[in-house]
């Protein structure tokens, strides 16, 4: 390997002339990168577009830089001077940059893939949200690795060479990444099977949550006070959980109301079923017309005869399943003053003995 002192010699070859071109050669790139800002400021009303378009500009100055390094560089063989060697193969400077670099335009690709050509393909075969999140993130995936055998691959990496890095991945898992691989091969297998998927209502532990993202390692799921929660995936597999979407996005809502001793419990009935059809009627299509809405009388309670009425919704959402219940109590309430039933509230006789 070559010393510090030899290649620093074999700098001075080049002489002051080399070193200043390089500088005038990235002062110039920022240049003309600090140039075209201005004028998108000038030229641009927008302030979406302007930002896509900054987006851009610093993008094509990172490749540039990338390009001009490579080409200016090259020539004092310090890009493709031996940092180490792993297995077989002598890694370099320009391996590690050509990997990284193949690596982010990989990124690039597959977010730009991901935002503007599967949304079409999503679009145009009706998939679901779910289905959608599990083929972007499968995507995501296979073109980073695709991208990175290749890179690694194209300039004479041994990939035989990373054999010895999965005998210390072995033992690595052996003592301390048990819990990292068995999340991260979860994740896959919920991607496959599917238990969950994105947009799913769930409960875990008595807390309804809706499923935001899965990632590699974990599940981001939001609650109905907008917090997140992060579950490992595994907790997928091997614990119990409710998932009120997995095979019916319909939900049954339940809304009880207790009348007063003496009322005519059939005409209760007949009260409790009107105003869930409508309340269907003027307000929330949302309330399914089958199953139809059903009324239990449930028992006779210390102050009142409960009763209990249950209807359905097509679509599990916030807005609905508290809405709708809170709309129906309203229009229960409204019909019970116009026919004379009273809700009674719970109440004592005393009786003092002299």
């Amino acid at each position: 390997m070559e010393s510090i002192r030899d290649w620093l010699a074999r700098m001075d070859n080049f002489g002051i002339s080399f070193w200043i071109g390089a500088v005038l050669g990235f002062f110039i790139i920022f240049a003309l990168r600090a140039g075209l800002q201005k004028a998108l400021k000038k030229v641009t009303a927008n302030e979406r577009t302007e930002l896509f378009l900054t987006t851009v500009i610093n993008w094509l100055t990172f490749f540039i830089i990338i390009l001009y390094s490579f080409s200016y560089f090259s020539q004092t063989g310090l890009i493709y001077r031996t940092l180490f060697t792993f297995g077989d193969t002598d890694i370099t400077i320009f391996l590690v940059i050509t990997v990284v670099f193949s690596l982010i335009l990989a990124v690039k690709l597959s977010n730009a893939v991901r935002q503007y050509i599967l949304p079409t393909i999503y679009d145009k075969y009706g998939l679901d949200r779910g289905v959608q999140a599990s083929m972007n993130t499968f995507f995501h995936y296979l073109i980073v690795t695709i991208a990175v055998l290749i890179a690694i691959s194209s300039i004479g990496f041994d990939l035989t060479s990373l054999t010895v890095f999965a005998s210390v991945l072995g033992v690595g898992i052996g003592f301390g990444l048990q819990n990292v691989m068995s999340n991260f091969i979860s994740g896959l297998i919920i991607l496959f099977e599917r238990p969950i998927k994105v947009g799913d209502r769930i409960i875990i532990d008595g807390t309804i949550a809706d499923v935001e993202e899965i990632k590699m390692r974990a599940t981001v799921v939001r609650t109905r006070v907008h917090e997140r929660m992060i579950i490992p995936n595994s907790f997928f597999l091997e614990e119990k959980f409710v998932n009120r979407s997995y095979a019916d996005t319909r939900l049954r809502i339940t809304v009880k109301v207790g009348v007063a001793y003496g009322s005519d419990v059939n005409r209760v009935k007949e009260l409790l079923k009107e105003s869930v059809i409508e309340l269907r009627e003027e307000s929330w299509q949302n309330i399914l017309a089958e199953p139809e809405p059903r009324v239990f009388f449930e028992e006779f309670g210390d102050s009142s005869l409960d009763f209990s009425v249950w209807f359905w919704i097509d679509t599990q959402s916030e807005e609905r399943e508290f809405r709708i219940p809170s709309d129906l109590r309203f229009k229960i309430v409204e019909k019970f003053e116009k026919n004379n039933i009273e809700i009674p509230f719970p109440q004592r006789d005393i009786h003092i003995k002299k």
